[in-house]
């Protein structure tokens, strides 16, 4: 899969970050066949491995907020049903307004390493409609409903998921280490990691990569921000 000139720009000024020390470079440990699905890399859209995924694959896309481009583009290119996750009310009033198909199905719980409830911050911009557990944002905090993934595959009787989505504004490395602790069966997993969020760190970002690896997934892709990566198990 080519880049664009943009994204290629991107993982530029990314490894110049990481030949002075401000970040780390990870490099890809696998070569396989990939498209990106949604729009452009970085952009919207997620680079992924298209092989194994078809009608019947279990596709799990984890914080909606007011964008399904990937989700749609799933729905088309395979034939799948997406299976959408998003506790915020916000979100549900924009998925309420689009029209959309049944093989779309909204979720209305967040994805934690625990049962219950969270305490969740609305973005410092209030046009956004993507709601944090990590990133203090001065807002008016909100308790909204999580489960673990393994409860939520119990739940649906799923007991595999094929492609599993995160992008949950950095609640993905409590996420990534309950699903490994678990060992439930994901094949490929998309996610965008929060280390730009200063009660994160790329410290947390490099372990959770050393975690995926040291459990026998491997990285194919990550976008030229440095932040999208792609895992597969093989």
């Amino acid at each position: 899969m080519r880049e664009s000139i943009k994204e290629a720009a991107r993982r530029m000024r990314w490894f110049a970050r990481s030949v002075i020390g401000t970040e780390t470079y990870h490099r890809p440990t696998a070569r396989i066949r990939t498209t990106c699905v949604g729009g452009l890399p970085g952009e919207g859209g997620w680079v992924l491995h298209p092989a194994p995924l078809r009608a019947d694959s279990v596709i799990y896309a984890v914080g909606v907020g007011d964008n399904i481009d990937f989700d749609l583009a799933i729905i088309r290119e395979f034939g799948a049903t997406v299976h959408a996750f998003d506790p915020t009310p916000q979100s549900h009033a924009w998925v309420e307004r689009q029209d959309l198909p049944d093989t779309f199905v909204l979720h209305r719980v967040g994805l934690a390493d625990f049962d219950g409830a969270a305490t969740f911050q609305a973005n410092e911009n209030p046009e956004w409609v993507s709601h944090s557990m990590v990133h203090a944002s001065g807002r008016a905090p909100e308790e909204l409903p999580v489960k673990r993934l393994q409860s939520i595959m119990s739940d649906l009787g799923h007991d595999h998921v094929d492609l599993l989505k995160l992008d949950i504004e950095g609640a993905e490395y409590a996420v990534i280490d309950d699903m490994l602790a678990s060992g439930v069966g994901v094949q490929q997993i998309l996610v965008e990691f929060h280390h730009r969020f200063p009660e994160v760190g790329q410290e947390q970002t490099d372990r959770a990569v050393a975690a995926l690896l040291a459990a026998g997934y491997e990285l194919f892709s990550v976008n030229g921000r440095g932040e999208e990566f792609g895992f597969i198990k093989r």
